[in-house]
């Protein structure tokens, strides 16, 4: 019996020639990725634990990525800052990259990628559920809490169940009016918020390897949404030629044997697909974009790891060039590379920043903004009851802000219709 991707990257990282499903491994991490919001904890349990002097197994594996509440003026979020700069600083590690400096990156998930720590092949840990956002590398990448997280910091190791793999395909090529959010909310909409608990979900099909590497990176964002161990997409050509521009350390290529043995299978013709959303307050919650068409909303919010990368913008102007939104809209890159790519990306001769203000919007900072609420004077956060159209990839009650406010998932393409009409609106009925 052969084995999957995530099977074999387990195996080797537990020093072995095979795993199963289900069997607990020890396993060696490639990479530790921490930031403001889990770091500081992480870091005193480590301290606790290996003691006031204590070490860092690997300094040149330890990344930390300030990003989410790092725009404020709160005093307990400025004071995480400190902690992180301290223990960098005490810990001599050549991977922090501090806010207010030119080193700052935005999103962990997105400078990750960005900075060449995604490598096919290894295992990548991270403080944040969103971590899975890597596996788009053909790489095991998954969340974990601080105090494994300090574990690690200290060994270098983690334990861990080999998960079952659910395997999705994606058949034919992708319409225009489609994007990978619209393929990652039908399959949570079809399997639910608990569908895939603890399992790898692997993305296969024409339509998947068609997309760019941002847009693999929204499908294995999302496996969480369904409860995900793991996304994982095995690597080609385009993952290659990325990885190889950023850096030129060693990685390793695993596919899925011919023979593996999936826990299930779910296959889908992307000509039939139409633009999803996802109602409030479920990620799972999920509608065609025609059913809940005509829904009034009162703002639109394109950023996030899931929605702000350069490619998310690209989409969303070709809809909102040379037009006006008729709601708040607010634009936040999620890094400062995409942030700058905002300026020199042009369209027709104009550069995606100016079609943004000149049809409007209000844009912010590279950081993870009001995707997880944030405090009052976070940029794009909800403070009432408003109903709000979204790039990002959580809806429950109080994500954004105000537990008040109603939350629409959707594809960058039909956020940025909707904020021209102010209801949601098929982006078919928009796109040239």
């Amino acid at each position: 019996m052969g084995m999957t991707i995530t099977e074999k990257i387990l195996a080797r990282h537990a020093g072995r020639d095979r795993v199963t499903p289900g069997e607990n491994i020890w396993i060696s991490v490639d990479i530790l990725m921490t930031h403001d919001v889990c770091g500081p904890p992480t870091i005193e349990i480590f301290k606790r634990e290996f003691g006031p002097n204590a070490r860092v197994w690997d300094r040149e594996k330890v990344v930390i990525l300030p990003d989410h509440y790092i725009f404020t003026a709160d005093p307990h979020a400025r004071r995480n800052i400190e902690i992180l700069r301290e223990f960098a600083r005490e810990q001599d590690l050549p991977y922090y990259y501090d806010v207010g400096t030119s080193r700052y990156k935005g999103v962990c998930h997105v400078a990750l990628a960005e900075e060449g720590f995604n490598r096919p092949g290894i295992v990548l840990i991270g403080t944040d559920s969103h971590t899975c956002t890597s596996g788009a590398f053909g790489l095991f990448s998954t969340g974990v809490g601080n105090t494994d997280a300090a574990f690690i910091m200290g060994t270098g190791k983690i334990w861990v169940k080999v998960p079952e793999t659910m395997r999705f395909i994606f058949e034919g090529s992708l319409p225009p009016y489609l994007m990978a959010k619209d393929l990652i909310l039908a399959i949570i909409g079809d399997i639910g918020i608990d569908g895939a608990t603890y399992r790898a979900m692997e993305f296969d099909g024409e339509a998947v390897y068609d997309l760019s590497i941002e847009e693999r990176m929204t499908l294995t964002n999302m496996a969480i949404e369904a409860g995900g161990k793991s996304g994982i997409i095995a690597p080609d050509e385009k993952t290659i030629a990325y990885v190889r521009e950023r850096t030129d350390a060693p990685f390793e290529i695993y596919h899925s044997d011919p023979d593996a043995r999936y826990h299930s299978e779910y296959v889908y013709d992307v000509s039939k697909l139409e633009p999803v959303v996802a109602k409030p307050h479920r990620p799972d919650n999920r509608a065609t974009v025609t059913e809940v068409a005509g829904t009034k909303l009162d703002r639109a919010y394109i950023g996030s790891c899931t929605g702000g990368k350069l490619e998310d913008f690209i989409a969303a102007a070709r809809i909102l060039k040379g037009q006006e939104v008729r709601i708040d809209t607010f634009v936040v890159p999620a890094s400062t590379y995409v942030e700058q790519q905002l300026h020199h990306y042009k369209i027709d001769g104009v550069s995606l920043y100016d079609i943004f203000v000149n049809a409007g919007c209000k844009i912010g900072h590279a950081s993870c903004g009001a995707c997880l609420g944030g405090p009052p004077d976070t940029f794009g956060r909800t403070h009432g009851t408003e109903v709000v159209i979204s790039t990002t990839n959580r809806n429950f009650p109080g994500r954004m802000g105000s537990k008040q406010a109603s939350v629409y998932l959707a594809s960058p393409l039909t956020v940025a219709a909707s904020a021209l009409t102010g209801v949601i609106t098929d982006p078919r009925e928009v796109l040239v």
